[in-house]
């Protein structure tokens, strides 16, 4: 969404991954709120209150979750685009592996991101430059 990457092509070409099982985020605008959906691979074709194509599998908890970023800092802190539905989810689910995805033109100094109190650093942050790191 927005120029966000897309992380559907990293199943693309070969199949390799195809055994991996994967999930699409469903958001809610009332109350706000987020789950993840079993997702086949296929074209989506439907979306959530939101406008973002969804799936439409089971409800699951993923181990791993890409995590899009408008900005970020080296050191995991990220910008989304203010709805929180990341951050009340990872909150929900400190077990999972947050990974954020960014291009590296978001990348911003501590002193630009200050976090807010229900923030929660995420494990790393990969941009198209490799992994971001301060």
């Amino acid at each position: 969404m927005r120029s966000e990457f897309n992380a559907a092509g990293l199943w693309d070409g070969d199949g390799s991954h195809a055994s991996l099982p994967r999930a699409l985020p469903f958001t809610q605008r009332v109350p706000p709120q987020m789950h993840y959906r079993l997702w086949d691979g296929s074209a989506p074709t439907q979306k959530d209150e939101c406008g973002i194509p969804v799936a439409n599998g089971a409800a699951v908890v993923p181990d791993v979750v890409l995590v899009p970023c408008v900005g970020f800092t080296g050191s995991g802190w990220r910008l989304g685009y203010g709805g929180g539905f990341f951050d009340r989810w990872l909150a929900l689910h400190p077990h999972v592996t947050a990974v954020g995805v960014a291009w590296e033109v978001g990348r911003l100094s501590e002193a630009e991101l200050a976090p807010q109190p229900h923030d929660l650093p995420l494990a790393l942050i990969v941009t198209e430059n490799g992994v971001a790191r301060d």
